[in-house]
């Protein structure tokens, strides 16, 4: 008897059928059981009812699309007093980064240093001052206010433009970032 059920199960199960079929008792088996311990109320919901119509959450009536803009035009750039205007410090940075000719790499370093962050200067350090593509200034510094204690000086220079990037974070204006744009 042993062996004629181990080779009818084992049939059983070889076969899609089979397994078919002992899946479909199994389901039948675990809801017949929860049946069985259930309440036998089947009107309550597990969970909450949803609402059919979405929930609003803003007033549709008030124009607003929730893009905040600000219509104001940035501060001007102010200097602290004794300290040197935005101008003045991209125009003497801007001289000293176009000097590059016949120097040394550390001479065009130290030229820069004083109008520069401590991070620039850093980044600077090393660069080979024969990189730099222009020669000469063309006209003075046009500012472009981006936020308080933030513009960018664009300097006209022989061959494009070079646009210096001015912080001012204790009240005293300093080069922090350098982009060149050629013609």
């Amino acid at each position: 008897m042993p062996r004629l059920l181990e080779r009818s199960l084992t049939g059983l199960f070889r076969s899609r059928w089979g397994v078919a079929l002992v899946i479909a008792v199994l389901v039948l088996a675990i809801v017949g059981v929860g049946r069985i311990f259930s309440d036998g109320n089947t009107a309550a919901p597990i969970t909450d009812r949803v609402s059919p119509g979405p929930t609003v959450s803003i007033d549709p009536s008030i124009d607003n699309d929730g893009v905040i803009v600000d219509d104001d035009p940035p501060p001007s750039p102010t200097a602290s007093p004794g300290t040197a205007e935005p101008e003045a410090v991209a125009y003497a940075f801007a001289a000293a980064w176009i000097d590059h000719k016949n120097v040394s790499a550390k001479a065009w370093h130290n030229g820069l240093v004083p109008n520069a962050t401590e991070d620039l200067a850093d980044e600077l350090n090393g660069v080979d001052p024969a990189d730099v593509p222009a020669d000469r200034i063309v006209g003075r510094p046009t500012l472009v206010p981006i936020g308080d204690g933030l513009v960018n000086a664009v300097v006209t220079v022989d061959t494009g433009k070079l646009t210096l990037q001015l912080v001012a974070p204790d009240g005293r204006w300093l080069v922090d970032d350098v982009d060149w744009e050629g013609p």
